[in-house]
């Protein structure tokens, strides 16, 4: 861990070590003793521990307890939500950075809601059904929470969903997470920037066979399509690839329901949970 000598992060560091190392630091000049700060903090010492030597990410109660503690105003809040980044796999960061930044979003799923979409009781469901130890859920569920931020800014991207009716099919956790779930999805097409198609069972087979995908629309550089996988996703920005599923993105369109018929399905599988 590197410093420069107004203690600001350098270029051989990463944001979790320096998250860690900082709150350490303050606290060490607060005088303030490890056990007694996880206290505090309703934490165990332990976790505190691997926390300030980035092997583990901080909670968002615990950047603010920080900032508060150490006087720091909203130092530690504002690390936090770039922090939580690190919940994901190596190999997702970038998609999750690009899908920030894209024009508009074009996803299709074939098991599970999309993530930006999920209620944090669904997406607990879909987490735990992965068997992930409980802690790793936690750190997944918040870096889920700041990912879906960007449908709530004040310019989000423009975001198209296609589901097979298998999510529909699907429950994920009880009667009542689903329902909730579906219930936000209704709420989700509130919005004019948000659109939702399903593909009922009876269009038979479509051009989505294949599989989950994402399709993302950039302002700034080549557009680039994210491929799900069984161990983990790819990202594509060859334009031949590109077009390729933006053709399949199309047939996929035109084979489901209209958009408000797909909402009067939802609704319909809505009573089975109630």
């Amino acid at each position: 861990m590197a410093y420069a000598d107004d203690g600001e992060l350098t270029s051989d560091t990463s944001l979790l070590h320096f998250y860690g190392e900082d709150l350490k630091r303050r606290r060490e000049e607060a005088g303030l003793k490890q056990t007694k700060f996880a206290a505090e903090a309703l934490i165990a010492p332990s976790l505190l521990s691997k926390i300030e030597s980035g092997k583990r990410l901080p909670s968002k109660e615990l950047s603010v307890l920080a900032d508060a503690r150490f006087g720091t105003g909203d130092h530690f809040q504002r690390l936090w939500p770039l922090v939580i980044k690190y919940a994901y796999p190596s190999w997702f960061r970038p998609f999750v950075e690009l899908e920030a930044t894209a024009r508009a979003i074009r996803s299709f799923q074939v098991q599970v809601v999309p993530g930006l979409l999920q209620t944090q009781e669904y997406a607990r469901a879909v987490l735990e059904a992965g068997r992930l130890d409980p802690d790793r859920v936690e750190e997944l569920l918040a870096a889920r929470v700041v990912r879906q931020d960007i449908l709530t800014r004040e310019n989000p991207p423009e975001l198209w969903v296609v589901l097979d009716e298998t999510v529909l099919r699907r429950p994920m956790g009880s009667s009542e997470v689903f329902a909730g779930q579906l219930q936000r999805l209704l709420e989700a097409t509130e919005s004019a920037r948000t659109v939702l198609q399903v593909i009922p069972f009876s269009a038979g087979g479509h051009a989505g066979n294949n599989g989950a995908f994402s399709a993302l629309a950039m302002d700034e550089g080549p557009d680039v399509v994210y491929v799900d996988g069984l161990l983990q996703g790819q990202i594509h920005a060859d334009p031949a690839e590109v077009r390729a599923a933006t053709r399949i993105y199309t047939l996929l369109q035109a084979g489901a329901l209209s958009p408000a018929a797909s909402l009067d399905l939802i609704r319909t599988v809505m009573k089975d949970h109630r």
